[in-house]
């Protein structure tokens, strides 16, 4: 008989003030159907596939059911949204189901997102549709996949029921997990109403529960900012690095535990252009993805703000503390984007004459308008001779104009003490073949809700998974998309 293992809860959050949350049962939905289960996922956190393919584990991803220990909440948090201040934002259809702690001994957040009207709806109806359920359970796993720290998703559950957009639209319910699902917002939801405690509580909160070095530091809020600004600062190196584009960086979406969240208007870039926007609502390129990190420090910059009570006693000291840990972002993003930008053209040592191979690089892609994760994954295979892996050749070359530029980038590589063997199976594993492309994502999200199709998402999802591993059977899945495959606009679900 196969033992069902429901989730363990330790719940910690529901231990803060009350004004941390409000109390919120999901809304129930008429006729779930599960789509999809992580397995791995499951795994790692201690939970039973068995058991959430069962009968009961359906309920309570679909929010019908509640599940032993589980205490929902709605928390809440504000935010800079595009730059305009919003007091008061919160899990306007999130409920936050709560804590458990997975088989790696980590605490993790689950969540379910299109659950239902919160006290922080602001008069939406608290629901997703279908589309983007399934849009971020691709882009978060393909996240996954390639190493960046992200939200994950647990399971999607299609809820039988119509949400109301543009048209009809099936709906549909993500159980996300995270580390947590603290925003640089939460913070400063308290700063907004003066509550210098909720600052205070919030923060020991995080060192507990992200940063407890920080607890043994000699100024441990100050050893808490430059910790969540480290955190920042390789998260966004991982982003441009991959060509990755958030679309909607705003506060209320940035996790002082330095992980990916809310993939709504978000995409991969296809040819290198540094002012590529998606984001429909981004009507203004602020969040380019040239923006990108100077976006992060500004963001940083107002936790740095909130936190001035508690970095020092002194006003002047703690506004110094603050100046000196943003300042130092700059430093930090540069350190880790110019690292594993050389590490993808195989070269292990970081210099100036890297910085400047990239500079070029770049340059020379965006004349060429060429693709970037294609670019770089041919660099890889061409950086030794063929070694009998499956190459992307036959659906890309690289342009002619990298001609010059490639003798330079073998100059640099041959003063590299490693082989050329081994820097070849770096950089085959630093750059992917397979990304969630746009079109792709687009592709499988209107074969399910058009035709009831699911079966592209999973192959798709599948396909993610192993992003390094090119097989020309599966060449479509890294094919930029032909001019009337081309999506531009991304679109946010709510």
């Amino acid at each position: 008989m196969i033992q069902l293992t429901s989730p363990h809860f330790d719940n910690t959050y529901v231990k803060l003030p009350e004004q941390f949350y409000a109390h919120q049962k999901p809304t129930p939905v008429s006729a779930p159907q599960l789509i999809r289960v992580n397995h791995a996922l499951a795994a790692q956190l201690g939970i039973s596939t068995e058991w959430l393919a069962s009968a009961q584990g359906l309920q309570i991803l679909a929010g019908n059911d509640i599940a032993p220990g589980s205490e929902p909440i709605a928390t809440a948090y504000a935010g800079h949204q595009f730059g305009g201040w919003n007091p008061r934002l919160g899990d306007g259809r999130a409920v936050l189901l709560g804590e458990i702690i997975g088989t790696d001994g980590k605490r993790y957040d689950l969540q379910l997102k299109g659950a239902g009207r919160t006290p922080f709806a602001r008069g939406g109806d608290g629901r997703s549709p279908l589309g983007p359920v399934l849009r971020e359970y691709v882009v978060s796993e393909a996240m996954a996949a390639l190493g960046v720290p992200t939200s994950r998703s647990l399971a999607a559950v299609a809820t039988g029921e119509q949400v109301m957009r543009e048209s009809p639209q099936p709906g549909g319910i993500l159980t996300r997990v995270s580390s947590s699902h603290i925003r640089i917002g939460t913070f400063q939801y308290f700063d907004g109403i003066g509550d210098v405690e909720g600052v205070r509580a919030l923060a020991d909160h995080v060192i507990a529960r992200h940063y407890p070095e920080s607890a043994k530091a000699a100024r441990p809020y100050v050893a808490l900012l430059q910790s969540v600004i480290a955190k920042q600062a390789e998260l966004i190196a991982q982003w441009q690095q991959l060509g990755f584009i958030h679309g909607v960086m705003n506060t209320d979406n940035m996790l002082v535990s330095g992980e990916t969240i809310d993939y709504g208007p978000c995409a991969f870039m296809d040819e290198y252009d540094a002012n590529t926007v998606f984001s429909s609502i981004d009507r203004g390129g602020r969040y380019a993805y040239a923006n990108q990190p100077a976006i992060g420090q500004w963001n940083l910059a107002w936790l740095a703000r909130v936190l001035l009570p508690l970095l020092d006693p002194d006003e002047d000291a703690a506004i110094e503390a603050a100046q000196q840990a943003i300042d130092g972002y700059v430093t930090l993003y540069h350190s880790a984007y110019n690292e594993l930008m050389a590490k993808k053209l195989g070269l292990n040592r970081n210099s100036e004459a890297s910085v400047i191979l990239i500079a070029e690089l770049l340059e020379l892609m965006a004349a060429a308008q060429a693709d970037y994760t294609l670019t770089f994954r041919r660099l890889a295979e061409i950086a030794s001779p063929h070694l009998g892996f499956e190459s992307v050749a036959d659906i890309f070359e690289l342009p002619d104009n990298l001609a010059l530029w490639a003798e330079k980038w073998r100059a640099l590589l041959a003063r590299e003490e490693t082989t050329a063997v081994q820097r070849q199976e770096q950089m085959l594993a630093l750059n992917p073949a397979f990304i969630a492309r746009n079109h792709l994502v687009e592709e499988v999200i209107r074969k399910a809700v058009d035709e009831n199709d699911l079966r592209p998402f999973h192959q798709l999802v599948e396909r993610l998974g192993a992003p390094c591993d090119f097989q020309l059977a599966d060449a479509h899945y890294a094919r930029p998309p032909a001019a009337e495959q081309r999506v531009l606009n991304t679109f946010c679900g709510t």
